[in-house]
């Protein structure tokens, strides 16, 4: 059984947000066509969003953008909710990750479907009680999980990295993805190759 990953298709990454990746909108459209189309290709449909709190060092006021940021995905803000052609989509279920810390695979977060600013304590009691992307996918009878969205250089291929480390046969769906730079999204496409996971481009 296959699963979707959208990683991360908020308006902070597009057009008009804090860390905005040139083409955010147009993946946002394209992703909103395939899964229309597609949607029945898959058991399981999931969301990923940065939900930042208080990620610590995470953010920046001079940010060096490799390991510190500008502030983005602010919890409970309208450029960290879902981008509009995703909401659109009826997915019902959602991942958020970074409210404490920096985290850019989607297995680092916890299922939130209510868009909640919940306290530190409340989100280790989450992870401590199994509320992950690993666990609903095996919950879901998942062998395969396509992932895309924002960005392909960064969230898109950590997400991609750790499900092909937790065993599931993994696909990046390159044209449903964007990179940060032509020049990052040619080294992630080389570091995912390397480690197993498949770069396809599908029919919309």
């Amino acid at each position: 059984m296959r699963a979707l990953i959208i990683v991360d298709v908020q308006p902070t990454f597009c057009e008009g947000g804090e860390l905005p990746v040139q083409g955010g909108n147009a993946v946002a459209e394209r992703i909103a066509q395939y899964v229309r189309a597609h949607r029945e290709d898959y058991t399981f449909l999931a969301t990923t969003q940065d939900w930042h709190i208080e990620p610590g060092n995470h953010f920046s006021k001079t940010p060096d953008f490799i390991d510190t940021w500008p502030p983005h995905g602010v919890a409970g803000s309208d450029h960290a909710a879902l981008h509009q052609d995703i909401q659109y989509l009826g997915i019902t279920r959602h991942f958020k990750k970074g409210q404490y810390s920096a985290a850019y695979s989607g297995f680092e977060g916890i299922e939130d479907n209510n868009n909640a600013v919940e306290s530190r304590e409340a989100v280790e009691a989450a992870e401590s009680a199994g509320r992950t992307l690993e666990n609903a996918l095996r919950a879901a009878s998942i062998s395969e999980v396509d992932v895309c969205g924002l960005a392909l250089s960064h969230c898109v291929k950590e997400t991609a990295l750790d499900a092909r480390r937790l065993g599931f046969e993994t696909r990046v769906l390159t044209n449903l993805s964007e990179p940060v730079s032509p020049e990052h999204g040619i080294a992630a496409c080389d570091i995912l190759r390397e480690n197993g996971v498949e770069l396809v481009e599908v029919e919309i």
